[in-house]
């Protein structure tokens, strides 16, 4: 009934630690030490886009490993998806979080490079930030909401992770497959409703 996709499950698994774990690490640890020891605003701001700069091509990378096991395990598991009651709608839901959480995760680097220019002591950013300029304290609080939106839908795909782990017990998918065929028997016409 099942095979084994280990390479899949760990890119897949390690992807999401590393995504579900740094995004929690950066709102409790880093946004936390930068306002520890920052003394201005623009202090606090430098510190923590420095940290989030130097994060954010491993979080990247972390994604995009998570991706690519998410899409292989769905194109492996895409029979018992098919098949199994309640599985095609965990994976729906899934993939919605996923893209929640990844929609979240785009915005929130979008406005700390925006917050990182408006607070950058170079003239360069400076003048970037003077082209495009925006309002730091609105920025600041949508910030503060996405730093922990991320952990939130990221935690989220871990707990249904491990509701599709559950699916994938033998018993569960006998008895899955077993209730998608009396489903779809009840919905079959009589042969008495075939004939003319």
């Amino acid at each position: 009934m099942s095979t084994r996709n280990t390479m899949l499950r760990s890119l897949h698994d390690v992807g999401l630690a590393a995504w579900f774990g740094g995004s929690l690490m950066g709102a409790v640890g880093l946004n936390g030490a930068a306002r520890d020891e920052g003394d201005t605003w623009a202090t606090t701001a430098r510190i923590a886009s420095s940290g989030w700069a130097k994060w954010t091509p491993l979080n990247a990378a972390a994604i995009a490993t998570h991706l690519l096991g998410s899409g292989g395990l769905l194109a492996a598991n895409a029979p018992r998806v098919a098949a199994q009651q309640g599985v095609a709608a965990s994976t729906l839901t899934k993939t919605v979080l996923t893209g929640a959480a990844l929609a979240a995760t785009a915005y929130s680097r979008v406005l700390g490079k925006k917050i990182e220019l408006a607070a950058s002591s170079d003239p360069q950013d400076a003048e970037k930030s003077a082209k495009h300029p925006i309002d730091t304290d609105k920025a600041q609080r949508h910030l503060v909401c996405m730093q922990w939106a991320v952990p939130a839908l990221t935690g989220g795909l871990v707990i249904l992770n491990a509701l599709h782990g559950e699916q994938q017990r033998p018993a569960e998918q006998l008895h899955g497959m077993w209730e998608r065929a009396r489903t779809l028997a009840l919905h079959m016409p009589s042969p008495g409703h075939l004939t003319h």
